[in-house]
């Protein structure tokens, strides 16, 4: 028996990071009777152990329930969580498309921040039902009547519709449940059409497969059936349908406008691709829906294992969790200092630290990340054009013609004590000013055209401290510009550490490199020779340091004498020291890379 589409509301949670769109999402369930008095912990739709220990939200996660509303009608609701972070906005944006409406959670004591502003923007274009919550009521610092202005200037809806709550009580949320109800609007299928099921998500299980996440648009899909997806011919059994509450709960099938997961014995984890179109074999779909627009990785770096013989360990956890992530986008890559290992392309810094704790953690293994850096548009001589984001490919200078790379729309919300600091921050980090709001709630946006490339060199943690926390950042790709770029390679004892190497402006190369081999000269350990540390733009050396040898006290035993029996035992020393030098190898610890991340201070 299908259910009755009238009835079902498919809704998300979108908010800028820490306004509370968990803890609401918690209070939903328990009203929902998904969780109880002994089942219920605080976010528990952050499943991963790395989303409690930072208490942010990695993963959308998703929960349906039955709510019986004050009129006596029991409904079916879907409901998403989503990240609030600006380097997991892809998330979001893939969870909107499985909705027909989002409650647009904003901070009664902090107001629209520059994420509200920006999924605001993606459930507009998404074309959704927006209801605006305001959240943190309980708070000494709450101020209702204000955010119920910046609801209708700053977001231009309807504040009438707007609720206020306290999701850490529980105070007024059954409110929003009603307006669930009444303002977002019943899913629109087909349910005689051909089967068309939308794969939102997906993950592996060891003992499943892969299980995939859908939003059925139009048919049916029940256990038995045979599947096939719409980028590729081969056809699977599906062995399971159902809906998620926390946990699976098995149906015998998924009707138009439903959210729930499929299993069908797939193995492989490219058959799953996020933003594909799953319909029946026995009677196909024509038009596969629209899917998604593929993720833009911002920042590149190598990932390595630490242990050579892990490589094919490694191989295989990135496919799987590329199945989990679907920004994340890798290829083989080689270092001489390194050796085998990936060049993978993340959203951001905090994706990338995030990658790196998951893969170390769920699959057991040690690895080393190589500098950050972006992807360089490059025009040569000939005419031809080549995108590079690995330094070590970068070309020999006299065959580029022209030099481009990335620009970010970057945009600040700030109080307006604080735009001094702001906007010395921005001319430092090469920033140029675009536009200057002031709005109605006091607060300044800034908007900057400024290189990505300096965005992801501690630009976050100096916008914190300049502001004292009040600031908050959301950016997008913009375009390329031309900009005059320079290889910087790190020299340790005369040879060059090819994961080191970094591509810098050519006004900052200098200070870039003295930084780097200042750290360095703390990070590596000393050894029976000298080491020299270099760092050069081509033959030129902008920057030098010796980490000096650890010496013996050879002429001990000398406690009289001729001063030509201590000298010959210094030479004698000097010898060795020099052999050594010769055959010696210099290890490179981890913090070592990790301070190509920390050399702006």
């Amino acid at each position: 028996m299908s259910v009755d589409q009238k009835l079902i509301r498919n809704f998300s949670i979108i908010a800028h990071i820490d306004h509370g769109k968990s803890t609401l999402a918690d209070r939903i369930l328990g009203l929902g009777g998904v969780t109880n008095a002994r089942t219920s912990k605080d976010q528990i739709l952050d499943s991963m152990d790395i989303e409690r220990e930072r208490g942010i939200t990695i993963k959308m996660n998703s929960a349906t329930f039955n709510y019986k509303t004050m009129d006596g009608i029991t409904y079916i609701y879907n409901l998403i969580d989503t990240p609030g972070h600006v380097d997991f906005t892809y998330e979001v944006s893939r969870s909107l498309a499985a909705c027909e409406g989002v409650l647009l959670v904003v901070d009664a004591s902090q107001g629209v921040e520059a994420q509200t502003l920006a999924n605001l923007y993606l459930a507009m274009e998404a074309n959704l039902r927006i209801i605006p919550v305001i959240n943190k009521i309980d708070l000494p610092a709450a101020d209702v009547p204000r955010c119920l202005d910046l609801i209708e200037k700053t977001l231009g809806l309807d504040p009438t519709e707007a609720i206020a709550v306290s999701a850490k009580t529980g105070l007024n949320v059954p409110a929003i449940l009603e307006s669930i109800a009444k303002l977002i609007p019943a899913p629109s299928g087909d349910l005689n059409a051909p089967l068309r099921a939308m794969i939102y998500d997906s993950y592996y299980d060891s003992y499943c497969g892969a299980v995939m996440k859908v939003r059925i648009v139009d048919g049916i899909l029940r256990k038995g059936d045979r599947v096939s997806f719409m980028s590729h011919p081969r056809d699977y059994q599906v062995t399971e349908v159902g809906i998620t509450a926390i946990t699976n709960f098995p149906k015998d099938e998924l009707a138009a406008g439903e959210v729930g997961y499929v299993i069908a014995g797939i193995k492989s984890v490219e058959d799953t691709r996020v933003g594909d179109t799953v319909t029946l074999t026995s009677r196909p779909a024509s038009v596969a829906l629209p899917g998604y627009r593929d993720a833009k990785p911002m920042v590149f770096a190598g990932l390595f294992p630490v242990n050579g013989e892990d490589y094919p360990q490694l191989k295989d956890a990135i496919v799987k969790l590329k199945m989990n992530d679907a920004a994340l986008t890798f290829e083989p890559e080689t270092s001489n200092a390194l050796g085998f290992g990936y060049r993978v392309g993340y959203l951001g810094l905090l994706h990338m630290e995030i990658v790196q704790e998951r893969l170390e953690r769920e699959f057991n293994l040690a690895l080393i990340n190589s500098a950050p850096s972006v992807k360089y548009r490059i025009t040569f001589t000939n005419g031809t054009v080549e995108e590079i984001d690995n330094p070590a490919n970068w070309p020999d200078p006299q065959r580029i013609e022209k030099m481009e790379e990335p620009y970010v729309h970057a945009n600040v919300l700030t109080p307006p004590e604080y735009v001094g600091n702001i906007l010395a921050l921005f001319q430092d980090k090469r920033g140029i000013q675009e536009n200057m709001i002031y709005l109605a709630d006091g607060k300044v946006q800034l908007i900057y055209a400024m290189p990505l490339s300096e965005l992801i060199f501690e630009f976050y943690d100096k916008l914190k401290s300049c502001s004292r926390g009040y600031a908050s950042l959301d950016y997008e790709p913009h375009e390329y510009r031309e900009s005059d770029l320079v290889k910087v390679d790190i020299l340790v004892n005369a040879e060059p550490v090819d994961a080191l190497a970094m591509i810098v402006h050519r006004g900052r190369a200098d200070m870039r490199g003295r930084h780097l081999v200042d750290k360095l000269k703390e990070l590596i350990p000393r050894q029976q020779f000298q080491i020299p540390l270099q760092a050069a733009v081509g033959a030129k050396v902008i920057a030098r340091e010796n980490i000096s040898a650890l010496r013996k006290n050879v002429t001990a035993k000398c406690y009289g004498g001729d001063i030509t029996r201590k000298k010959k035992l210094l030479e004698k020393q000097k010898e060795g020291k020099k052999r050594m030098k010769q055959i010696g190898s210099v290890e490179i610890p981890q913090e070592a890379f990790l301070a190509l991340l920390k050399t702006d201070e």
